[in-house]
């Protein structure tokens, strides 16, 4: 075959001592191969250092969480619970003026939602932060996200069903979790 020939439609000459496309080198593997002394795909890789057990290998946490224990994650409900009061007394004082228990309706809707997404995004509400606490996934290691931080303040009903027993039940866990943690695979570990 000779460049422009009616046999080579792409109008590539075709040497037969070079190999074309696609086709491996002499003495080398081709695309896709592994090289001699290198695993391919496929093939089990060496571990790669800070790649540890997943979502812990981060510095500072090692391979077992601290977890935070019944009080501190008990203290960060009352601190959140605070941080709920003032706009709550607005909408409980407001009830003859009601463009005061509007505002306080608004206040407490806001701060509900800003506290929601702040503990999807970081793991922290703001009585969570105060204590050195932190929500995570527990597979993965990172926060939970905001929907299913949401999902988890709805499992958080399972904890109050049983005579309020899912609320205690982090005083003696091993992962220190409630019910809504065992359901959501979260836990609350010491962030400090």
């Amino acid at each position: 075959m000779s460049f422009g020939s009616p046999e080579n439609p792409y109008g590539q000459p075709q040497n037969p001592q070079q190999p074309g496309y696609g086709y491996p080198q002499q003495g080398q593997p081709g695309y896709g191969y592994p090289q001699q002394g290198q695993p391919g795909y496929g093939y089990p890789q060496q571990a790669q250092p800070g790649y540890g057990t997943p979502g812990y290998g981060a510095p500072g946490y090692g391979a077992q969480p601290a977890y935070a224990n019944w009080g501190q994650r008990f203290l960060g409900t009352l601190v959140d619970g605070l941080v709920f009061l003032v706009p709550y007394l607005l909408v409980l004082f407001g009830r003859k003026t009601p463009a005061l228990m509007i505002v306080g309706i608004l206040i407490l809707l806001g701060l509900a939602i800003w506290q929601l997404i702040m503990e999807g995004r970081t793991g922290q509400t703001l009585g969570k932060k105060a204590l050195g606490i932190r929500l995570l996934k527990e597979e993965t290691g990172q926060p939970l996200g905001v929907g299913m931080a949401f999902v988890r303040r709805i499992a958080h009903a399972l904890d109050s069903i049983a005579c309020y027993l899912g609320w205690l039940w982090p005083a003696w866990d091993a992962k220190r979790q409630t019910f809504a943690d065992k359901v959501c695979g979260s836990i609350v570990i010491r962030s400090q």
